[in-house]
């Protein structure tokens, strides 16, 4: 019977020589959250840090115990938005990259 590596194993090594993968999944999580998807963002952010930075290295940036970052993005955690916008804009920096919001109209505005 062949092994397989596991889904997290898999996303690390992918993290670890896919600088545009990275980007993908810490884009990705932020759109979630901006969503309403807040429980898959917040997990996908999680999954990140575990791919990259790690919580010890995090939380120290942060000035955070990793221990309270690990319950924020936890499945039960619940971020105030101060702590969640840290911790993104310090994974946006360590990335090299500058997210933004775009607005999108779903449908047209009636004019009044």
């Amino acid at each position: 019977m062949v092994l397989t590596r596991s889904f997290k194993e898999t996303i690390k090594a992918r993290a670890e020589r896919d600088p545009e993968f990275r980007a993908a999944l810490l884009r990705e999580s932020v759109e979630l959250m901006l969503s309403g998807d807040v429980e898959t963002g917040r997990a996908l952010v999680r999954d990140y840090i575990n791919a990259t930075i790690g919580f010890e290295e995090l939380g120290g940036l942060v000035h955070k115990s990793p221990k309270s970052l690990m319950r924020m993005f936890g499945p039960a955690g619940n971020p105030q938005a101060r702590n969640l916008f840290d911790v993104i804009r310090c994974l946006q920096e360590r990335e090299a990259i500058r997210l933004e919001v775009h607005v999108a109209s779903r449908k047209p505005v009636a004019a009044g």
